[in-house]
């Protein structure tokens, strides 16, 4: 890494991310690692400016968008963090791979290699802090592998398959190496000579096992010349120390100051995942839920209408939660119904005016639950950036939008993070 002249853009980091709350929860942690960070939502305009910010992470839709736009959007990403001056590319997905075998990692990560010239990029979901990690390329979420753990029943990406080497080989022309625990656990330098063999093999990518944080602080200081990284969340740990001993970035007190802002307190959710099937659990016990049907009531104008009427006379310091969420033979009987697409966009439509209509009736301090959701929920508040504070649960801070008209207080939870009082959690944390 060179040295910035006096005067020259200040960004560092560029990274894409292909939903709204991953792309939170890296800048979670790039703020933990002292970075000031300002997340971007969608592709920029050619002329919009580069913010004023050591990391800018752009939120894309594209997890689960057609292979084709999936590639469009993050070129064209690409293209604007580079003119911005960025010095190294992360492509953020999923610390549990979310994907098909058509993509979209594969294909977006081959795009990036190629529009780089880089030729190679390591590959590393794992997020041990939510326990997420990889052994021998196959990825546990807790004690067990990805295609026992719930995922295989996702409703857009089901992970029928644990063995990150052979998921990826399935999405990519090139090939796929592994850095196995054995080398990780030597640190940083065994790690870098064993991602130099495998480029000078030919490999395109290589999965790298992490078990520990420290097993992600050294992956990420072997792979500080990399002109392109790829993986979870958790890979960003030691970053922001690779940036430092390169005399890039100062250390910093102050990358996760929010203004205060004061307001009525809600939760929209819409994630079916079974940490947010939990969370809700815990909130019925404490808090108004409304729970809506869209098997019943398959309209988002009418399901909207009739939470917002249900919310008059609740609004205040006690937040109120209204979910869309289903345990998983709920959501197989909506997509039988409807089709996988239409069921999907109906409950993001409905919880996009729910959220629309909550923010008109005064909520200043907003929790989304579900990286779908969360896309529409910030489309239709008019979301153009977000400010991030400090974290409320591993990979998961509040943040301050801006472009929202009012002052907003938002957090954007991925659904499966976060501890089982998250929903109470998240707003003992603003006092």
């Amino acid at each position: 890494m060179r040295r910035a002249p006096k005067g020259e853009m200040t960004m560092l980091l560029g990274a894409i991310a292909d939903d709204f709350t991953g792309a939170t929860d890296l800048c979670s942690m790039l703020v933990r690692g002292g970075m000031r960070t300002v997340q971007v939502i969608g592709v920029p305009g050619s002329g919009q400016p580069v913010p004023d910010a050591d990391a800018v992470v752009v939120a894309l839709k594209s997890r689960t968008a057609p292979v084709k736009q999936a590639v469009d959007e993050s070129l064209a990403v690409l293209d604007w963090l580079r003119a911005g001056g960025a010095r190294q590319v992360f492509f953020k997905y999923c610390s549990t791979f979310d994907s098909t075998d058509q993509g979209n990692i594969g294909p977006v990560a081959d795009a990036l290699v190629a529009a780089l010239g880089c030729g190679f990029a390591l590959a590393c979901p794992a997020f041990p802090t939510n326990q997420r990690t990889i052994y021998q390329g196959h990825l546990f979420v807790g004690g067990a592998l990805l295609n026992e753990s719930g995922m295989e029943n996702h409703p857009l990406t089901p992970m029928k398959d644990a063995n990150l080497v052979r998921v990826l080989s399935r999405q990519t022309d090139g090939t796929v190496g592994l850095v196995p625990f054995v080398t990780v656990d030597q640190g940083a330098a065994a790690i870098r000579d064993a991602m130099t063999r495998l480029k000078e093999q030919g490999r395109r990518y290589a999965i790298v096992d992490a078990i520990t944080d420290a097993h992600l602080s050294a992956i990420g200081e072997a792979a500080a010349a990399h002109a392109l990284i790829t993986g979870g969340s958790g890979i960003a740990i030691g970053l922001g120390s690779n940036f430092r001993k390169a005399g890039l970035l100062p250390e910093r007190t102050d990358s996760a100051d929010l203004p205060r802002i004061d307001g009525a307190r809600a939760v929209v959710a819409g994630s079916c995942s079974r940490a947010t099937l939990a969370q809700l659990g815990f909130a019925r016990d404490h808090v108004p839920v409304l729970d809506l049907d869209p098997l019943a009531t398959p309209d988002a104008a009418t399901m909207a209408e009739a939470a917002l009427a249900w919310v008059d006379g609740k609004l205040g310091d006690t937040p109120v939660v209204i979910a869309a969420s289903a345990p998983p033979d709920k959501v197989s009987a909506l997509q039988a119904r409807l089709g996988r697409d239409a069921a999907g966009a109906l409950v993001e439509e409905t919880l996009a005016r729910v959220a629309e209509g909550l923010v008109a009736r005064g909520v200043r301090q907003l929790v989304v639950a579900g990286g779908e959701t969360s896309g529409a929920v910030v489309g239709r508040l008019g979301v153009r950036s977000l400010r991030i504070g400090a974290e409320i649960d591993p990979g998961v801070p509040w943040t301050c939008a801006s472009g929202a008209g009012d002052d907003l207080l938002l957090a954007l939870k991925s659904g499966n993070f976060g501890a089982t009082d998250f929903f109470l959690k998240a707003f003992r944390t603003l006092g």
